[in-house]
């Protein structure tokens, strides 16, 4: 039977993203998953429903989650029988990525729990829901993990990303000069010769 893989993209992405890979596997299907979910807690009765859809039509499912994609897929998948995980850029600590982005915008806990939400001049904009919710559900996450890092990644620090993945045993792949959205041409090149190398 042939291996389903879910293809989760991460912000401003979309499901279409899926075709870049299909041509990477011979024997296995890619499905992309054009998910609406904004929130941890959105993404988990999302991507539960949309795995199990999955699961019925394969004898193993794995993920490929971009970024926040990938944040998701733990928050929600972690009690889902995922046969292997590949991230690329993965969001691995939230609660450090929010604090961070407050830092950068001059906000401070007090401030952002008043108000609840703030826009920044960067265009996110931060929760102190979001804040709350991270620090009260930790990622756990037992899977078969490899993690694919660009060295300059803006969002998550090396030191973040190797912690992570030594805390639950991923293999960590690091490309020189690459960034947290892989889109040149010698980035591209590299994360499909890592995806090929890692099935």
């Amino acid at each position: 039977m042939k291996k389903g893989i879910i293809y989760i993209h991460g912000k401003g992405g979309t499901a279409k993203e899926a075709e870049h890979y299909k041509p990477l596997f011979e024997d296995a299907d890619i499905i992309g998953f054009d998910y609406k979910a904004q929130t941890p807690w959105e993404a988990e009765g999302e991507f539960v429903q949309f795995f199990d859809s999955v699961s019925e039509k394969y004898g193993t499912v794995s993920v490929i989650g971009n970024s926040i994609g990938a944040f998701f897929a733990m928050t929600a998948l972690q009690n889902k029988p995922v046969e292997t995980a590949l991230f690329i850029s993965p969001v691995v600590n939230m609660e450090k990525l929010i604090t961070d982005m407050m830092m950068w915008a001059n906000i401070t806990e007090e401030e952002l729990c008043a108000r609840g939400e703030i826009e920044t001049a960067y265009g996110e904009t931060l929760s102190w829901e979001y804040l709350c919710y991270v620090r009260e559900h930790p990622v756990t996450w037992n899977v078969p993990t490899r993690i694919l890092y660009g060295e300059k990644d803006h969002l998550t620090s090396y030191e973040t990303m190797l912690s992570f993945s030594r805390k639950i045993g991923a293999e960590l792949t690091v490309m020189e000069n690459g960034e947290h959205w892989f889109h040149t041409e010698e980035q591209m090149r590299f994360l499909d010769d890592w995806i090929r190398n890692s099935f």
